[in-house]
């Protein structure tokens, strides 16, 4: 899937400009996945899986890889050097490209909404290691206690409602004079967002700069608005059950403050839509406000925000199978191709589970996806090394199967809910503390 993602002109360039070298752009690239999809993703284990590469890797292969496997060096410098070397610019292209075609060749569109698709956004940090270079980049976070040790990083991801694929991120620094607002970085990837796709987005989106920048892109929206401003909204009446008002929304003074390239007249027409729901965990109702622009069944709206969920799910996965959670490289250069090929690397699974879910006719979402990155973690070598094109095809077959079976239970009881709270680890050490 990766090669067949790879265009033309990838390639030829990468020929052009890289004299047939070992590691190319498209060899180093697809290291850098294999890193990440491993359980140790150290440079070792990637330098070590170079000679089970197929030779549609190296169209003009150098005198180490006809000579054969046995001359190729197991020590990773050279790979370290082609990694830093790689240009930040042909990760994003590629990554671009990747994105586009696996969304073109999948279904992610909602037939309830007339056929179109939506991306859920919402933020999150990654911590990197503790660099100066880093540290003045990501500045970390500080309080009464003083500085912390990780610096911090603020990434805003936008994943596709139905088939989980996600989009180039975008990601700034939390702390210090260079600190950016998730609402910032959202208006940098609306931009980016397929043509028409609907923005889902929490409350901390429901604001005018998003709503404002998302329509102007040509997206409709669906955001939780918090219960404070949806009453400014309504003239401070007060919320009730099964309201359904259209309204333009306008900028307010400290709307034209924060965001003075606003307009002159700057407005969104839309609806605000209040109803009394049931959280699943069996809480107490409350009133959830919605503001969008769609025209669409009022009860559609809601069940379209109630899967809003989903975007937590796929951030616990980036963070938890992709080790988003902790970034490992020691620049700032370095992070950002880190960040990008994460992204990349999970795609590349996302769309082996639609083709599996194309195959069993289920939706997407109800592959497991860490099950499905096992299966192909184990696969993936026994068919490189398969001996002849019939035993390679029995093992495709293999993993079809096993990928068949890689579905979420589905359970007849709901788990019990317990309050969330951590088991208490003693600290037998003294806290370290930043250098002042």
């Amino acid at each position: 899937m990766y090669l067949s993602l790879l265009s033309d002109e990838v390639l030829a360039e990468a020929g052009k400009r890289e004299n047939n070298r070992v590691y190319s752009t498209a060899v180093v690239m697809w290291l850098m996945v294999f890193q990440r999809l491993q359980g140790e993703g150290c440079m070792e284990s990637a330098v070590l899986e170079v000679p089970e590469l197929p030779t549609i890797f190296w169209p003009k292969p150098c005198k180490r890889l006809r000579t054969g496997a046995g001359n190729m060096s197991s020590y990773t410098g050279a790979y370290n050097a082609a990694r830093q070397d790689l240009p930040l610019s042909t990760v994003e292209q590629f990554s671009d490209h990747a994105f586009a075609q696996l969304t073109a060749c999948t279904d992610g569109s909602l037939p309830e909404l007339g056929g179109r698709r939506a991306f859920v956004l919402d933020g999150t940090t990654a911590r990197t290691p503790h660099t100066e270079d880093l540290k003045l980049r990501y500045p970390p976070t500080s309080n009464q206690e003083g500085e912390s040790h990780w610096p911090l990083i603020k990434i805003l991801v936008a994943h596709d409602l139905v088939t989980g694929l996600g989009m180039r991120p975008e990601w700034g620094a939390v702390n210090g004079p260079d600190a950016v607002s998730e609402q910032r970085l959202f208006e940098r990837a609306v931009k980016r967002l397929p043509e028409g796709a609907i923005v889902v987005a929490d409350a901390n989106f429901g604001v005018l700069s998003v709503a404002f920048a998302a329509v102007r892109q040509g997206h409709p929206v669906v955001v939780r608005m918090t219960a404070q401003r949806a009453r400014s909204l309504l003239l401070q009446e007060p919320l009730r059950d099964g309201t359904d008002r259209h309204i333009v929304w306008k900028p307010t003074r400290a709307d034209r403050k924060s965001h003075p390239d606003l307009p002159a007249d700057a407005c969104i027409r839309g609806r605000l839509i209040v109803t009394q729901v049931q959280p699943s965990d069996e809480s107490a109702p409350f009133l959830l406000c919605l503001f969008t622009t769609l025209d669409d069944d009022q009860e559609k709206i809601v069940n379209l925000y109630g899967q809003r969920w989903n975007v937590e799910t796929d951030i616990g996965t980036l963070k938890n199978e992709l080790h988003l959670d902790q970034l490992s490289c020691k620049t700032p250069q370095m992070i950002d191709k880190e960040i990008e090929i994460a992204m990349l690397s999970y795609n590349l699974v996302r769309a082996v589970i639609c083709q599996a879910a194309q195959k069993a006719g289920i939706a997407p979402r109800r592959f497991s996806f860490t099950k499905v990155k096992r299966v192909i973690a184990v696969f993936e070598r026994r068919i490189a090394a398969a001996k002849s094109p019939q035993e390679a095809e029995e093992l495709v077959q293999q993993m079809n199967r096993c990928l068949g079976q890689s579905i979420l239970p589905r359970r007849r009881k709901k788990r019990k809910t317990y309050p969330r709270a951590v088991w208490h680890s003693s600290k037998p050490f003294p806290r370290r503390k930043a250098q002042q």
